[in-house]
């Protein structure tokens, strides 16, 4: 007997879902709570936190009383929602289910989505890898699988619903395991559901990414070619401290054997600078590795320093702010002048873009898609709609975006990259 609203005024419950894997995450949550109790005129409105800092910041979010947080649900709890919420209105008092599951992967969850081009769908959750720096073996449980019947279930669901590409989710997808189902065969599998135009998944792991799945995403029109294959540092010593369970060597291998099999794909990547007790030399190595293998785009990050992990515990917390911000704006700067080169690259060449929005942030004139590649395009709205699949001729590049017009399809171009 609960509704959906429109805004946080007319609620009489608000959830906020959460993250803490970065510290910044974690002061953003933060800051929203003080200011959501500041802001609303339903003195009485049920706030409730779910997610990972339900299970990492439990102990401040239910003592301190300035938060006033009626009830809180980890990542493992969602089921127990009714029950938590009916407990915090008729007790008045503070609820929570921070359990975490060995089980727990919510089949016979039906997700309500929004219109839209992408559904998100979570084939497995947890992690065992065990990243020093990571918090989300703590936060969301052990590695645990969902059945591939359900994840098909589900997806042919989206496809009815007339969503024409799926990302695939889990923490590490190349661990996925059920029964005799792996990865690689889950996605062949997905290939087959009528309606789905692109399949994207995120993100595998340098340690085991398997060679079926390279032969899946070369030999499939439908599956994307775009790996994001997360490194976090190219010193083998900050390596082996992270417990990343590869070497340089072994990353650089994995980075030439994807490009020898598929030599179009478009990869991107995790860095972490400042790790506890990095030198600048052994950051030097990250910088040649990230010159080296030219990577499409980068998300790259300072160290924080996150609870109950291994390196908060073993390792002190000693690269100073400013050798970190050092650090990471040469790697940005780096970055930026490879995203534009192989920006660049991709001129007078014709891709095929899946229409995501259908007017940008700077015009109403134009409209926005993505290539095969993940990477943005932007053209002149012509009665293009949300999942019109358009091909373009590539015209400017910038560091982050590609502008275009549309092929007519009897004037296609002799240049082709998809």
């Amino acid at each position: 007997n609960y509704a959906l609203v429109d805004n946080e005024g007319e609620a009489d419950v608000i959830l906020l879902n959460t993250c803490s894997v970065r510290d910044s995450a974690t002061r953003k949550v933060f800051a929203e709570i003080h200011s959501l109790r500041h802001r609303l005129r339903n003195k009485n409105a049920l706030i409730g936190i779910l997610g990972c800092m339900a299970t990492d910041y439990r102990e401040p979010l239910v003592q301190d009383k300035a938060l006033d947080i009626d009830f809180i649900a980890g990542p493992d709890s969602y089921r127990r929602l009714p029950e938590l919420i009916t407990e915090s209105i008729e007790t008045h008092e503070k609820s929570f289910d921070i359990t975490l599951s060995e089980f727990e992967n919510y089949s016979g969850i039906t997700p309500q989505r929004e219109k839209g081009i992408n559904a998100w769908v979570a084939v497995m959750r947890g992690c065992n890898n065990f990243c020093t720096f990571c918090v989300v073996p703590y936060t969301r449980g052990r590695e645990r699988s969902r059945p591939p019947k359900d994840i098909l279930s589900e997806i042919e669901r989206v496809a009815q619903e007339g969503f024409p590409q799926v990302t695939l989710l889990g923490q590490n997808v190349n661990s996925y395991r059920f029964e005799n189902a792996d990865f690689s065969s889950l996605v062949e599998q997905i290939t087959q559901v009528k309606g789905i135009k692109r399949i994207r998944f995120m993100s595998p792991h340098p340690k085991d990414f398997p060679e079926r799945l390279l032969n899946v995403i070369a030999q499939s029109p439908k599956v994307c070619k775009h790996i994001h294959l997360p490194l976090q540092a190219g010193n083998d010593r900050i390596l082996s401290l992270m417990n990343r369970q590869y070497t340089q060597e072994e990353y650089l291998s994995l980075v030439e054997a994807i490009r020898k099999k598929i030599p179009s794909i478009v990869l991107t990547t995790d860095v972490i600078v400042g790790f506890p007790t990095e030198t600048a030399e052994e950051f030097e190595d990250t910088f040649r590795v990230i010159r080296d293998v030219q990577f499409d785009s980068a998300f790259i990050f300072k160290y924080s320093e996150r609870k109950n992990t291994v390196a908060s515990r073993k390792y002190p917390d000693d690269v100073t702010e400013e050798a970190k911000t050092e650090r990471i704006v040469r790697l940005n700067n780096l970055q930026k002048d490879i995203s534009l080169c192989k920006n660049q690259a991709h001129l007078e060449e014709m891709h095929e873009i899946l229409i995501e929005e259908e007017s940008t942030q700077k015009s109403i004139h134009d409209v926005q898609g993505r290539t095969d590649g993940n990477k943005l395009v932007i053209i002149p709205q012509n009665g293009y709609r949300l999942g019109d699949l358009v091909k373009v001729k590539i015209t400017d590049a910038t560091p982050h975006v590609l502008k275009g017009t549309a092929i007519p399809a009897n004037k296609e171009p002799s240049i082709q990259a998809y």
